[in-house]
């Protein structure tokens, strides 16, 4: 079943508690917290689960409707955009302040969006409270949630409520069945103004996405259709936020929901990167959000016809960026024109290879004569000085091929022998462009071993 994560947007007036419930909805302080208003001014994304449901999850700055600051009206445009981005939004006021004017304003706003709703007064720190929520009621809403964002109290009721709108992971794992029919998914992501839709437009041959030379040109990812020498291919553009007088350059950022969305339904990454202003913080954020999902990749430097290059500066570049990013070393880099088209027709050959590896296994057999003959020449170590010894290794999942090894002490093994284990299968079975996952289960153990 193709799923993503539903977005869910936390909106309100600054200072009701947003960021902590953020916190909470991730599992982490990843977000500020601090008891001044205004203190969030950027959107946080995060991802986390109820029970065995997923979503996404977006903290907005204050929300102030009628303000005329400049700090609250960037604020205002962010929860416009959140909200209209959105598949589920929480309303948060504060039961401490009691109903606000500015609660009615976002209140008779959010009263005109389709997007499924849950009114929540934070602060409700126990039953004593509970009261005075009853004067939130007002606002019209059926259903009002007490709750305290930083305690933890009467949130699974809420969480409860949202979990029958939310995908399993089950439903956004990749599907194990190879189906040689189905079209293959390729989304197309990097930072505003790489140059995404002028690739897909060069790789569909038409021009059907609108393109432009300033950041955001495009609001929704849109799926295309293309037929090449019998076979199908769906290419998922990503390229971010629609520029609006109304709508901030902080708005851009949105485009980072709209790649993760992207990612978890597609087969195949091609991350594209600009040439002319090289590996960005960003451009390694949003690779290493791509690689925890998964997936195979093919990095795309573009933009390679605009700058003065001989013959090893290809090369150069392909080592600076695999010190760069030493995790994603396994991806095959391409040094294309979008504009112009050059390598560009490499693309899908680069995309099927990745995606057979994603998708390829590894008999039993020769993978337990290779990690025999691996630990024979570099010897697992030692725990409580006793060896710790490998008894058999599998491949138990595609998409990405995952391994398993079992063994008399799975906590034992170090980080630097399992990268290792990791580096060498990658290298002797030839697999490129995809991660690798490896896990350890405890074996039988052998006579006389304790």
């Amino acid at each position: 079943m193709e799923a993503s994560r539903p977005l869910i947007a936390i909106v309100g007036r600054p200072n009701v508690g947003k960021s902590r419930l953020f916190n909470r909805l991730v599992g982490k302080r990843q977000a500020i917290v601090e008891d001044s208003p205004g203190v969030t001014r950027d959107r946080q994304y995060g991802e986390g689960e109820w029970y065995n449901g997923a979503y996404a999850v977006v903290d907005t700055g204050g929300f102030d409707p009628v303000s005329t600051d400049v700090l609250l009206s960037q604020m205002r445009e962010q929860a416009n955009l959140a909200m209209e981005e959105a598949d589920i939004i929480f309303f948060v006021m504060d039961v401490q302040t009691g109903l606000m004017p500015v609660d009615e304003e976002i209140a008779k706003q959010l009263r005109s969006t389709k997007k499924t709703l849950f009114a929540v007064v934070n602060k409700v720190d126990g039953p004593r409270q509970e009261p005075d929520v009853a004067e939130f009621y007002a606002l019209g809403f059926e259903r009002i949630y007490g709750v305290s964002a930083e305690h933890g109290y009467q949130y699974d009721e809420l969480m409860d409520d949202v979990l029958p709108l939310l995908p399993t992971e089950e439903q956004l794992q990749p599907s194990q069945e190879v189906d040689a029919d189905a079209p293959l998914k390729i989304a197309v992501i990097g930072k505003p103004n790489a140059g995404k839709s002028t690739l897909v437009n060069r790789m569909l041959g038409t021009e059907r996405l609108l393109t432009s030379d300033q950041p955001g040109t495009t609001r929704d990812s849109i799926d295309s259709e293309l037929e090449r020498d019998g076979k199908k291919y769906i290419i998922i553009d990503t390229a971010g936020i629609r520029r609006r007088k109304s709508i901030s350059l902080l708005m851009e950022k949105f485009s980072v929901v709209k790649a993760f969305k992207a990612i978890d339904r597609a087969d195949v990454i091609l991350y594209l990167m600009d040439a002319t202003e090289g590996l960005s913080e960003q451009d390694k954020r949003l690779i290493r959000m791509s690689v925890e999902k998964g997936k195979p990749h093919v990095m795309l430097v573009n933009k390679w016809d605009l700058l003065e290059k001989d013959n090893t500066t290809a090369g150069t570049w392909a080592k600076a960026l695999q010190n760069e990013l030493p995790s994603f070393d396994y991806a095959p880099i391409i040094f294309i024109s979008a504009l112009s088209g050059q390598r560009v027709h490499k693309l899908l050959e680069a995309a099927e290879a990745v995606h057979n590896e994603w998708s390829r296994r590894v008999s039993t057999g020769p993978l337990n004569r290779w990690l025999e003959q691996l630990t024979t020449q570099h010897s697992p170590p030692i725990y409580r000085n006793r060896p710790v010894k490998f008894y058999y290794m599998t491949q138990v999942a595609i998409r990405p091929p995952t391994f398993m090894i079992t063994c008399n002490y799975p906590d034992a093994v170090p980080a630097h022998y399992e990268r290792f284990i990791l580096n060498r299968l990658r290298n002797d079975f030839e697999f490129g462009g995809t991660p690798l996952k490896m896990f350890f289960r405890k074996g039988h153990e052998e006579k006389g071993e304790k």
